[in-house]
């Protein structure tokens, strides 16, 4: 039985990145939080090009009543968060509205046409700009810097699940996300997402 209440039903959560960002692990954990408190929920994953490197997007779709298609409608999606910069205006092109929220890790993954000169990758400025032109109300977040304290690049993922709670969108928080990776996680790695989720948590509230 759910023991709280989405403010939208069914509420479409898209989490966007590059391959190696630790995405679809992200979605997953996301969605064992919800399901752990009774929503239904579906995912609905595409990968770009390369494994690594390549986009790679998560449909997440939360509800108390259904069970959805895993596709989000264009335009529809209620909070985007994006591990890596350029992606959050991917994404919001295609699936952002006046009421989004967005969550943006600033640290940029340079596509090889940015690395072999053939392209150019905006600015942190330009990046915050447009995003805030595009969303009712965003967060950016130094996520792969403090998993780099923490010790692992790839706990930015969890950083931003911790954003997720602090942003207040869904009935989650730090007691829901301890028990879920318990279950679910060597115990030699759990204080270290516990720490990654409280910055992304603090971070973002």
């Amino acid at each position: 039985m759910t023991k709280r209440r989405l403010n939208k039903d069914p509420y479409n959560i898209v989490i966007t990145g590059v391959g190696g960002q630790g995405n679809v692990m992200a979605s997953r954990v996301l969605s064992n939080m919800m399901v752990h408190e009774g929503f239904r929920v579906t995912i609905g994953e595409t990968f770009g090009m390369s494994q690594r490197g390549g986009s790679v997007m998560s449909h997440v779709r939360v509800s108390s009543k259904a069970v959805w298609s895993p596709q989000i409608p264009k335009g529809q999606a209620d909070l985007i968060v994006a591990l890596e910069p350029i992606e959050a205006i991917r994404v919001l092109a295609d699936y952002g509205n006046p009421s989004v929220k967005v969550i943006v890790n600033l640290r940029p993954v340079y596509p090889v046409g940015v690395i072999t000169g053939a392209e150019e990758y905006p600015s942190e400025t330009v990046i915050r700009e447009t995003v805030a032109a595009l969303a009712a109300e965003v967060r950016f977040l130094a996520a792969t810097d403090e998993a780099i304290r923490l010790g692992n690049p790839i706990l930015g993922n969890i950083v931003m699940i911790g954003a997720v709670s602090g942003l207040g969108v869904l009935p989650i928080d730090r007691e829901l996300f301890e028990k879920v990776i318990r279950e679910g996680m060597p115990a030699s790695r759990v204080e270290a997402n516990l720490r990654a989720f409280a910055i992304g948590e603090t971070a973002a509230a």
